[in-house]
């Protein structure tokens, strides 16, 4: 999970730029773009500052006013998952979610039974101020990993996000899970009758074991399974993208639906929005300049196509030759050839490997791997790695 850090640009500057922007994403036609500040209908959010991050939001509150509310909660596969996290898992009732309570500033991750205790006391300040009972409402947290978080200061300002929440509060709710992020991450759209709103954070510690980082997801569209269309929609986004391979202690998505529009959601809607926050999130990466798409075909089987896949994205030197526009084969050959170390494999060489976008000036460069194996593909998004990311990690404590 990212460091503590300055927010960057603010909120609202989100509706100044179009938010389906990557030229891999495909939204459905019709599709209208509104201020990200207000909520899917039946949705009400609000943030304050508490202290973790200085003088900036910090802790914010999200509520669904529809009781039939169906929702879908996914979670780090992480086994030092944090103390939020564990918390979802042992005690939300996870298709029925009615709010969520987040901080960022701190992970509160490997902060032992006092950590638990302390989402269980943001929980309960939520469930209490808005009337809930507290199995239906799920903690979220970011920040610092292994320092206590101060309960004191967190507590009380949960109390006070929900008493602030609005129609109108995507913008501070968005800045309140904000860290090393650079801008804020969300969206509110419409389309075929039904409204989708959208925040995320996420700049470092990218690898996905389901999904990544913080993203929760509101909606007025009939769902019939939330957890099965939250999994369908992820595979397509948030598990297709890395920025340095770590495994977060505290991703978190949720997905919640009133079906108040009477309508299903359009098709690919839902796709389009997690694929461009998951981008947004790779171009967010600490100190990154490009995010690149890498095409493995011809592998044996999903899994070897996967194993070579994460292998190019997460090669050092793979991530520097993106940043330097170093169109260097060599070393996608080398890191393919170490994914299936151990076995035979045909010399890679330019004749199966295209990396000639690397040397171009697009922010989104392509490449792409023929292994000469079998018939599995699969694709992955990945950030360059920067002087900056080595900065901003090389200082994250001190």
């Amino acid at each position: 999970m990212s460091a503590q850090g300055a927010p960057g640009r603010a909120a609202e500057d989100a509706p100044h730029r179009s938010f389906f922007r990557s030229r891999w994403v495909e939204p459905p036609s019709g599709v209208e773009e509104l201020d990200p500040a207000q909520l899917a209908p039946g949705f009400r959010a609000g943030g304050v500052a508490c202290g973790l991050k200085g003088g900036e939001t910090d802790v914010g509150v999200l509520v669904c006013d529809d009781e039939a509310v169906r929702s879908a909660l996914a979670l780090t596969a992480n086994a030092s998952a944090a103390a939020p996290v564990r918390l979802c898992r042992e005690e939300c009732d996870h298709g029925s979610i009615r709010a969520v309570a987040v901080n960022s500033g701190n992970a509160n991750a490997a902060t032992g039974e006092q950590g638990y205790r302390d989402a269980a006391g943001m929980r309960d300040a939520a469930a209490e101020a808005l009337g809930l009972e507290p199995a239906s409402v799920a903690v979220a947290e970011t920040g610092t990993i292994g320092v206590p978080l101060e309960a004191e200061l967190v507590i009380p300002a949960v109390s006070e996000a929900a008493g602030a929440v609005s129609e109108r509060g995507g913008a501070e709710f968005t800045r309140s899970i904000m860290t090393t992020d650079q801008g804020p991450k969300c969206c509110t759209v419409r389309a075929g009758g039904v409204t989708l709103s959208a925040q995320a954070k996420g700049a470092g510690m990218i690898e996905p074991g389901f999904a990544t980082m913080l993203c929760f997801v509101q909606t007025d569209a009939l769902i019939d399974d939330a957890d099965s269309d939250l999994r369908a929609a992820l595979a397509g986004s948030m598990e297709r993208i890395t920025v340095d391979g770590q495994m977060s202690t505290n991703d978190t998505v949720l997905l919640q639906a009133t079906g108040a529009s009477g309508e299903p959601l359009p098709g690919g809607l839902l796709e389009a929005v997690l694929l461009q926050l998951a981008l947004e999130i790779a171009a967010d990466g600490e100190g990154a300049t490009r995010v690149g798409r890498i095409e493995v075909c011809e592998a044996r089987d999903r899994d070897e196509a996967e194993r070579v896949a994460r292998a190019i994205g997460n090669s050092p030197l793979v991530k520097t030759a993106l940043f330097g526009r170093d169109p260097n084969w060599g070393r996608i050959s080398q890191a393919a050839g170490q994914a299936l170390a151990g076995e035979e494999l045909e010399e890679l060489g330019p004749d199966r490997i295209d990396a000639t976008e690397l040397a171009d000036d697009t922010a989104e460069p392509e490449l792409s791997v023929r292994l000469g194996r079998g018939e599995a593909s699969t694709h992955l998004y990945f950030s360059d790695l920067t002087y900056d990311y080595v900065r901003i990690n090389a200082e994250y404590t001190t």
